[in-house]
């Protein structure tokens, strides 16, 4: 079943949208879930959860690409499982990594971004960032930075030794940086 017939099953309120949704995107979902989190169990009910969400956001939200309006509900859904299993000393996925790297590049020491105006600003201002990276360097940075990929999935995906891609990972994140400080952020 195509995405825009799934899309009108949820539309309609039909119950096999959450069947077909989770036939063909179940172990995407799954997948994005388990890098977060490196736990079956809360990968899996991220994508239930995942599922209880697109239910809920359609109608009236009818997204124009399915596959990543699902990405960004079970990424929202596992960062959030993340942050409640580190406040209980839990958690080992990819995400300390990710978060890691990125904090090189995003906040100078001892000062937080706090103020919610500015962290959307800082988005779109990171975003239109990554839009204007060459196509192979774009997806490197969305692979390791929103899809929590491991490296050496990323270097595959690509044929790239693991080390070529983390330079070219630090080479952007250096990018971001010098982007971030241009525009006032940093």
């Amino acid at each position: 079943m195509d995405d825009l017939q799934i899309i009108q099953l949820y539309w309609d309120r039909d119950p096999e949208a959450i069947a077909q949704t989770h036939q063909k995107y179940g172990p995407y979902c799954f997948t994005l879930a388990h890098r977060i989190l490196a736990s079956r169990e809360d990968a899996e009910e991220c994508v239930n959860d995942t599922w209880l969400h697109a239910w809920n956001g359609m109608p009236p939200h009818r997204p124009n690409v399915l596959r990543l309006f699902l990405a960004k509900i079970t990424r929202r859904v596992a960062l959030n499982r993340w942050k409640a299993s580190q406040a209980q000393k839990r958690g080992q996925g990819e995400l300390p990594l990710v978060l890691e790297e990125l904090a090189q590049c995003l906040a100078q020491e001892g000062d937080p971004v706090t103020d919610a105006a500015v962290a959307r600003e800082l988005g779109e201002c990171i975003r239109a960032f990554v839009r204007a990276l060459p196509a192979r360097e774009g997806d490197l940075f969305a692979r390791r930075y929103f899809f929590t990929e491991p490296l050496e999935d990323i270097a595959g995906a690509w044929g790239l030794s693991v080390n070529h891609t983390a330079v070219l990972l630090y080479r952007t994140r250096q990018k971001l940086k010098d982007h971030l400080a241009k525009e006032g952020y940093l």
